[in-house]
């Protein structure tokens, strides 16, 4: 099937489950439509105060309606899969600053998730990401004996944030990405979404990306990581590989999985500078891929914007002189 009939199948699926359930909202994000990003950061509402206090047994239907229509969703867009439900304890917050991050995967009888799987080094991975791709957090919490997953995250603006969840239950034959609002208490000021870029600098290194995506096929990316004009080739693991690369879609933030090829010690593979993935994106658009890469001890983030089109066509990118600094500063892990 080609990208447009699927598309088109998809959103004619949501028109048909639309009513299935009282959960579907939750589901699939918030009603309030952003205001479009274009000229600059702009006004919008203020988002209104949260009301303090725990929030679980949101959905009342034990079956993901979507699920139920046999339609097939990127990750990261429905809070509930195959009876796993990503549950936040608090999905409001008063205002902007440093907060203790809980949650829990919940089966679907109710109950807290206690045994995961690793994936990529680790039980959980978090992602904490304003709506207009902002403030971007690749985080690893802490599972208490209850289920519940602690983690300290710095909001530093108000506004609409989405949580994702990536995880592997134990014994279950695939991994899970659930998404989850929150909103931070203000007046929510959208950016503007960065036009494309093949490279970015971030903290004294300069990344260079070769690669298209193309909807419904394999895309190969590499990402060269240079330092003051020398390649970087002691690169060092990361979350099983020599880099970690997120990449979610602009306006619904679908949640892509994004594979390394070649693993550390694999004899193959070597420790920079060029960093290559594996990419499927499900449709036309804009996307902002986030590259975590580890040197000298700590974690830095690179940032792009690539646009996914019918028939990509490969360009080697050329590292101007005075090219900008990516969105977000490489920061320690926990907080980058």
């Amino acid at each position: 099937m080609n990208t447009t009939a699927r598309v088109g199948s998809f959103v004619l699926g949501l028109a048909v489950v639309a009513g299935a359930a009282t959960g579907i909202g939750a589901a699939v994000g918030p009603v309030e439509v952003v205001p479009e990003r274009h000229g600059g950061e702009h006004e919008a509402p203020d988002v209104g105060a949260p009301t303090a206090g725990e929030h679980g047994g949101r959905h009342d239907t034990p079956t993901d309606p979507v699920e139920s229509a046999g339609l097939e969703l990127p990750g990261g867009l429905t809070v509930s899969q195959n009876g796993y439900s990503l549950d936040l304890l608090k999905d409001s917050l008063p205002g902007p600053g440093e907060t203790q991050l809980q949650f829990r995967v919940t089966d679907l009888a109710g109950s807290p998730v206690t045994a995961y799987e690793k994936s990529h080094g680790k039980d959980m991975h978090l992602i904490v990401v304003r709506r207009d791709l902002t403030d971007y957090q690749h985080v690893h919490p802490l599972l208490d004996e209850g289920g519940t997953w602690s983690v300290p995250v710095t909001l530093s603006r108000p506004g609409e944030y989405r949580v994702f969840a990536d995880f592997h239950v134990e014994g279950a034959e695939t991994g899970y990405t659930l998404g989850h609002d929150l909103s931070v208490a203000g007046r929510y000021r959208p950016a503007t979404l960065p036009a494309a870029n093949r490279t970015a600098r971030v903290d004294g290194y300069d990344v260079r990306l070769v690669g298209d995506l193309e909807p419904s096929a394999t895309s190969r990316l590499t990402l060269t990581v240079m330092r003051d004009g020398a390649p970087v080739t002691d690169l060092e693991p990361y979350l099983g590989a020599y880099g970690h690369l997120v990449a979610l879609r602009d306006d619904d933030l679908a949640y892509l999985h994004v594979h390394p090829d070649g693993v550390p010690g694999d004899g193959r593979t070597d420790s920079g500078p060029e960093i290559a993935f594996d990419a499927e994106v499900p449709s036309l658009g804009d996307y902002r891929l986030f590259l975590d890469f580890r040197h000298d001890g700590r974690v830095r983030t690179a940032a792009f914007t690539l646009s996914a089109k019918a028939s990509a066509e490969s360009t080697e990118p050329t590292l101007p002189a005075d090219a900008g600094e990516a969105d977000e500063p490489g920061q320690e892990e926990h907080n980058h």
